[in-house]
């Protein structure tokens, strides 16, 4: 539309001659999105972008729709009839323009109340499993059709849903998705990185946008299977998914850009893909050719008569032998041929970069790289994490510690919304248990305080999008179901449950089991299309654990023990460690029932508690692990 219409010289003069024509950055304003999406779904029964109302000077919209194209082609409305008839109309017909406002209005208000209330149970997660197992792609993995997303969210729940119930085909459905989505084209084999989502069933064509809230969910997903599973190939994959943000989407002061564009030189994908000719000039006839037939790049290409890179067909085992390398051979080949091919493609047209800097997506990737620090043991990843929490609060707050949403060219604005404090507050409570600083826990606890001030709707017990000191729109809106992107009150409820068990304040549990009670009806109707929030409930049905490990801070058998605890699964628990003697002093004002769990004679301790009822110290260290 902006190439076809708003670029437009004869279109611009029936805007500018009739209407005040705004355009909105849904990425700084998602409250107006949220908002006027709505309105288009309610109206017209589906949504996407771009968004285009037709609204009276009060912010009540009358007409909704997505793309329109230029003029009237096949029976599709154009956007220079559209503009005219209704500024012929509007002349004529005002009242009824306003009336038709004054009722969507009207309606959405009630749309925007919070939904049924009522109790979730484990049949509710029962419930969820069997209609994503019914949704399931059995050939390529991943849910419904193309479009595919790939919906990290989901494949948390499904995890989560494994280890409580044992069930097996939640973690094939996790490991099916997992791979397919790596082997294909959605997954850059060249320079790292996801794709937002593919355009076909088996992740081949993706559209080329990288976002960074994918890549950071993703490498949260790899991590966790690695954690469930113990195969290596998932480390692999999260460890260069944080290679591609460190590399290109870290800002020098220490934030996280939001994206890289689909398009390079006004072509789609025009950056990521290849011919045999190219790839041989590269690399040679030899090797070239063993690239293009491990990657599928051929003569009638893959995607519009070009390749995109994948291994969705390829054989390692069958490649091996064929160019007779021993498999540890191959893969140092590859890797020589893919650092050549990335070499190479750094020469051409590199897509456009939006250099945004959004507290919401930062805090997502602050929560992988922590996590990625604490599993992977790597320091790298835990200095980008501190880096990107010290330019947040150095950037982005007001004077009043008021968060803001967005950075960039050195300028911070928008009054934060639910989404930036929930996804920070994630990525500090993780950033918490990679370092075991007490600042992080502090932080993330005044930024609990400051959501439920700001946000949480004391009547119906949820919290709205955006904050009651924010510009008022036509209606305030909340979002409860999780998309691409978990919803703010789905990751507001994991985070007040491990604060609490975290600190041992049960008032925020409380809180917790109000909003689950708030938001049952909906998610009980569809439990699928809610699964970061099922994620929340299934914590608190529990039985969650506490594991204090108490001692000095030099001591390897802490360290140790720490590290063990990291690399499993445990998704109910919360760690805290616990300095000896002064060191302590600072967590114990946080958790105040940690003052008696201290180290026993000296040694690392370990205590381990299920919903504060807590086993028998243990010093030893198999004892401990037995234990877990």
């Amino acid at each position: 539309m902006e190439r076809e219409s708003f670029e437009d010289e004869d279109v611009a003069a029936i805007l500018n001659s009739s209407y005040v024509a705004i355009k909105v950055d849904r990425e700084e304003r998602p409250d107006i999105d949220h908002v006027y999406m709505s309105v288009c779904q309610a109206m017209t029964g589906q949504g996407g972008w771009p968004l285009t109302i037709l609204m009276t000077p009060e912010k009540k919209p009358f007409s909704a729709g997505t793309y329109f194209p230029q003029y009237s082609r096949m029976g599709m409305p154009g956007l220079v009839d559209i503009l005219t008839e209704v500024s012929d109309r509007w002349k004529r017909e005002r009242d009824k323009f306003i009336q038709a406002g004054d009722q969507i209005t009207g309606a959405l208000s009630g749309w925007s109340m919070s939904p049924a209330s009522g109790q979730l149970t484990k049949d509710t997660l029962d419930q969820a499993f069997k209609q994503l197992r019914g949704r399931f792609d059995q050939h390529f993995g991943g849910f419904g059709s193309a479009p595919k997303f790939p919906m990290p969210s989901t494949l948390f729940f499904l995890l989560r849903y494994w280890k409580r119930s044992g069930q097996q085909d939640a973690l094939a459905m996790v490991e099916k998705t997992l791979a397919a989505m790596s082997r294909g084209g959605i997954y850059d084999h060249v320079g790292f990185g996801f794709s937002r989502y593919s355009t076909d069933p088996k992740w081949l064509a993706p559209h080329f946008e990288k976002m960074i809230y994918d890549n950071a969910l993703l490498a949260l997903a790899y991590t966790e299977a690695f954690q469930a599973t113990g195969q290596d190939y998932y480390a692999r994959i999260a460890k260069e998914i944080f290679t591609y943000v460190l590399r290109d989407m870290t800002a020098t002061e220490g934030g996280f850009y939001s994206a890289e564009d689909a398009d390079s030189e006004g072509v789609e994908g025009k950056f990521y893909i290849w011919t045999p000719a190219e790839i041989k000039e590269v690399l040679g006839e030899k090797d070239g050719e063993l690239f293009c037939h491990l990657f599928d790049i051929t003569a009638h290409g893959n995607f519009e008569g070009l390749s995109i890179p994948n291994l969705i067909s390829a054989s390692m085992e069958k490649v091996a032998k064929k160019y007779a390398l021993e498999p540890g051979e191959l893969a140092a080949k590859i890797e020589e041929l893919r650092r050549k091919v990335f070499v190479a493609r750094g020469k051409r047209v590199h897509p456009y970069k939006d250099d945004k800097i959004l507290t919401a997506w930062n805090g997502l990737m602050i929560a992988a790289l922590a996590k990625g620090a604490a599993v992977f043991d790597e320091p790298a990843y835990r200095q980008a994490a501190v880096r990107a929490v010290d330019f947040i609060y150095q950037h982005m707050r007001r004077p009043d510690n008021r968060l803001l949403a967005r950075f960039r060219d050195g300028e911070a604005d928008f009054p934060a919304y639910l989404d930036d404090y929930a996804f920070l507050t994630w990525g500090l409570l993780e950033l918490y248990q990679t370092t075991f600083e007490a600042v992080y826990l502090e932080k993330a606890i005044e930024l609990v305080k400051q959501t439920l001030d700001l946000f949480w709707d004391q009547e119906n017990s949820c919290f709205y999008f955006n904050g009651a000191d924010a510009e008022q729109l036509i209606t305030r809106p909340k979002e409860i179901s999780d998309g691409a992107l978990p919803s703010g009150n789905s990751v507001a409820l994991t985070n007040l449950l491990r604060l609490a068990r975290l600190t041992g304040n049960e008032a925020l549990t409380e809180i917790a089991e109000r909003l689950i009670s708030a938001c049952a009806g909906e998610a009980r109707q569809n439990p699928y299309g809610y699964p970061h929030f099922l994620i929340g409930v299934d914590f608190f049905l529990g039985p969650s654990r506490e594991i204090v490990i108490a001692g000095e801070t030099a001591d390897p058998w802490v360290n140790k023990m720490l590290q063990t605890v990291r690399k499993k699964f445990l998704p109910q628990a919360v760690v805290v460690f616990h300095p000896a003697g002064t060191a302590g002093k600072g967590i114990e004002k946080i958790a105040p029932f940690l003052k008696e769990q201290h180290p026993i004679a000296g040694k690392a301790t370990a205590y381990i508690c299920q919903n504060y009822a807590c086993q028998a110290p243990v010093t030893e260290y198999d004892e401990f692990v037995t234990m877990l």
